[in-house]
């Protein structure tokens, strides 16, 4: 009784041929819809809305799924598995990329901050290296990276942070004080702002016999 009880949930879904998911994930034409899909066919089907950044992934199949045109579509079969990969949108965006040191306002008076801060700057001109100075000083999550934030889109960011980038040259360094949230940083401006192309992708799995 309880395997036939388990048979009927999942009838709906199991009535639904290859063929109408397959028309249904070629209806998908925006982010919204994508979402929806992904949504629905979430635990049976593995499905996701992912997001593709050209300077961050460099994996063949990103390579092919950046190949391919707004609604184009790229089908993996591996282990008796079918994938899906649908492009729903692509865009160039604004990207900016900096190193920073990172200091806690609540947990460290201003005082030692700065005196922290102008010690990391003068040792920076001497020559110390900005990773290596990271890695000691900086109470932010990236400290092992070395500070280095890697590329990021516009408008991801506190807005002081960025309009610190955009107001700074190249191999600029400099400090920063966000004081409503207790924010204190030391940045290094490493790279120049370039556009740099995402894609959104709608993920879908199917297991085949």
């Amino acid at each position: 009784m309880k395997q036939l009880l388990v048979l009927l949930l999942f009838m709906p879904l199991l009535s639904l041929s290859q063929e109408s998911l397959e028309e249904e994930l070629d209806s998908v034409s925006s982010i919204e819809e994508a979402k929806f899909f992904a949504k629905t066919y979430k635990k049976a089907n593995k499905s996701k809305v992912l997001t593709f950044n050209k300077a961050k992934h460099k994996t063949r199949l990103a390579d092919d799924l950046f190949k391919l045109s707004k609604g184009g579509k790229k089908v993996v079969k591996k282990d008796y598995k079918k994938t899906y990969y649908k492009i729903i949108d692509k865009e160039r965006t604004l990207h900016y990329r900096v190193s920073y040191i990172y200091f806690d306002g609540h947990k460290m008076a201003l005082d030692d901050i700065n005196s922290k801060r102008s010690k990391i700057i003068s040792q920076y001109k001497q020559g110390y290296k900005f990773e290596a100075l990271a890695k000691i000083h900086s109470m932010g999550q990236n400290s092992k990276r070395g500070g280095d934030l890697g590329w990021f889109p516009e408008g991801q960011l506190h807005p002081e942070f960025e309009e610190a980038i955009r107001s700074h040259n190249i191999e600029d360094i400099f400090t920063l004080d966000i004081k409503e949230e207790n924010w204190y940083y030391v940045i290094l401006k490493t790279h120049d702002a370039k556009p740099i192309e995402e894609i959104t992708v709608l993920k879908y799995t199917e297991v085949t016999e």
